[in-house]
């Protein structure tokens, strides 16, 4: 097995082709233990050079509405009565460490896309 560590873009889109021709192989065979390698290469590249934000609290909020076909109704357990969740929703009520908590607990929302500051 020929594998070289990815240390800049043409090593790095040198290895997602490699991994393209490769995505057939079967689990356990030498080809799949090379898909297996630099996969996880190209993630540690990932991970190092274009890394991931997470996303705004209330954004994180409504797409998770958005994917179950929820309502602002649905949330007054989590957050409280509907008027605080408007409040919520459009930025002019900042999340309590309860509401945090009852959305990560109730709608499995990641509680660190909810800890972190709300965009203007």
């Amino acid at each position: 097995m020929n594998i070289q560590p990815i240390h800049n873009e043409a090593d790095y889109h040198a290895a997602l082709r490699t991994i393209e021709t490769l995505m057939s192989a079967g689990a356990g065979s030498p080809e799949g233990d090379r898909l297996d390698v630099l996969v996880t290469l190209v993630e540690a590249y990932e991970r190092n050079h274009f890394p991931m934000d997470l996303p705004d609290p209330i954004e994180a909020i409504k797409f998770m509405m958005e994917q179950r076909g929820l309502s602002p109704k649905d949330l007054e357990p989590a957050i409280g009565r509907l008027n605080r969740v408007y409040e919520v929703l459009n930025r002019t009520r900042p999340l309590t460490l309860t509401m945090i908590r009852n959305l990560h607990a109730s709608f499995g929302i990641p509680a660190e896309s909810l800890i972190k500051p709300m965009a203007s």
